[in-house]
């Protein structure tokens, strides 16, 4: 089973305190909220505007005037939130990344220069550095029997104790347009997901995604 280690640099994010301690990134899911609220507290004013309620927003980051944005929230250096971005809530938005054109994230860490740039929903995930999301691919967070959600790895299955478990992008993945992330996807660093794909389980590093009986390794 893919570890914190085995997905992420975590000198990306300045969520790296909240997964120390941890071996899978979807532990971290439950504590998002209260670690944005005890790190929002501690930003430099100088550094981060604090435009409402347990909202922080890097003075150099740019937000479009009809995005939304609840907290908590913590939006870093260069990030940009563009027209009719919809954020929930428990959200960090990392360094350059992109929260793009009515997108909208729940319960997200998206590590630094992460791209959501057209009609993505993301909830309950976590994006590894520089991963993408192709315009409309989503994450499905809540399987159809609202059962809780199952990590699957080849054989391996490990219960999360969650209902609610997205998708977790390890850096530098590609998800190709109006592709779906069934809950509990996890996909490696570095692998390619073609459009229209309807995703789920483990899907390794240096792969690509042609369908579930096609995932070939890159050369």
């Amino acid at each position: 089973m893919m570890t914190i280690s085995d997905l992420f640099d975590l000198n990306d994010t300045i969520a790296a305190p909240l997964f120390q301690g941890k071996t899978y990134p979807w532990q971290v899911l439950g504590e998002l909220s209260d670690f944005i609220l005890q790190l929002g507290a501690t930003l430099p004013a100088e550094e981060f505007d604090h435009p409402a309620e347990d909202v922080w927003i890097a003075k150099d980051a740019k937000v479009f005037p009809s995005a939304y944005i609840g907290g908590p929230c913590i939006i870093d250096h260069g990030a940009e939130i563009r027209h009719c971005a919809f954020i929930r809530g428990s959200a960090i938005v990392g360094k350059k990344a992109v929260v793009g054109n009515s997108v909208e994230l729940k319960n997200v860490v998206l590590f630094d220069y992460v791209q959501t740039p057209h009609y993505n929903y993301v909830g309950d995930s976590v994006l590894g550095s520089h991963a993408h999301m192709g315009a409309g691919s989503i994450t499905s967070n809540v399987k159809s029997d609202k059962t809780l959600v199952v990590i699957h790895e080849g054989a391996e299955a490990m219960p999360t104790q969650r209902k609610k478990v997205g998708a977790i992008l390890g850096d530098y993945v590609e998800v190709g347009c109006n592709s779906v992330l069934n809950p509990g996807t996890v996909i490696g660093p570095h692998s390619n997901v073609y459009p229209t794909s309807s995703v789920r389980g483990t899907i390794p590093a240096n792969h690509i995604y042609k369908s579930q009986d096609a995932i070939i390794p890159k050369k």
